[in-house]
């Protein structure tokens, strides 16, 4: 494939076909870029496992973070039309990202990232990298390594946020899996919002199987909490790491 880091370039002048709402709308790139400082991730698709699970929850839960270190927007791009990036934006509650639907490829073959996917059926696609875009020009690209699969190693948004600040804190991504009607679930995630964290819940029997509790945690007691991807346990480990 021959990727190139093209840091230091303007991004390519492209034409985009916006749905919103109910009706069309064209938009330019300078729309997204121009007088700007912006973080652009782009991905091999919507409703993909990685793009789903990780890459893009992730830069919604650091959104704030990025704001606080003078971004304007962050953007997510992908070789998809507007209607499906626009559906897979309120599935994924994703309300601070703009989609930026490259339907026809045409940004992403002009920037030197247009991929062929034809082995998984995807036709031609993005490559996965990341981006900070300032007025147009691109300060710098995390571009992940070339390989066969789907490589997810250096275009995440905690790598883009470190490097707009090497020392911010950045917030814990945390999980909570509970039922209705638990007193120790309701106490757990009292304690998370006394402490200002935020957190996805999961609730039994309407986002979850007890199967796929056990799966994940080993047991069925309910509260069970993760975070950043690790297990802690209970409403009694959580006062313990609180306190």
């Amino acid at each position: 494939m021959a990727l190139e880091d093209k840091t230091g370039s303007t991004v390519p002048q492209v034409k985009f076909a916006i749905r919103e709402g109910s009706a069309w709308t064209s938009k330019t790139t300078d729309d997204f870029f121009k007088g700007k400082k912006v973080v652009l991730f782009a991905l091999p698709g919507a409703f993909t496992p990685t793009c789903s699970s990780t890459h893009l929850p992730r830069y919604q839960e650091l959104y704030s973070s990025f704001r606080e270190n003078g971004v304007d927007d962050v953007i997510c791009l992908s070789v998809n039309d507007t209607f499906v990036m626009n559906d897979w934006k309120t599935s994924q509650n994703a309300p601070d990202i703009t989609m930026l639907p490259d339907g026809n490829g045409e940004f992403s073959e002009k920037l030197g990232f247009l991929v062929d996917k034809s082995a998984f059926g995807f036709g031609k696609r993005s490559w996965r990298y990341s981006m900070l875009v300032n007025d147009g020009v691109i300060e710098k690209m995390f571009i992940e390594e070339e390989r066969d699969g789907d490589p997810f190693d250096s275009s995440d948004a905690v790598t883009m946020l470190k490097y707009l600040n090497e020392t911010v804190e950045i917030p814990k991504s945390v999980t909570i899996f509970t039922r209705k009607g638990c007193e120790y679930c309701d106490e757990a995630k009292a304690l998370l919002k006394q402490n200002n964290v935020a957190f996805e819940e999961h609730v039994l029997n309407q986002d979850y199987s007890i199967k796929t509790l056990v799966a994940v945690s080993g047991t069925t007691k309910v509260p069970q909490i993760f975070m950043n991807g690790e297990r802690i346990g209970g409403a009694d480990e959580l006062k313990k790491i609180m306190s």
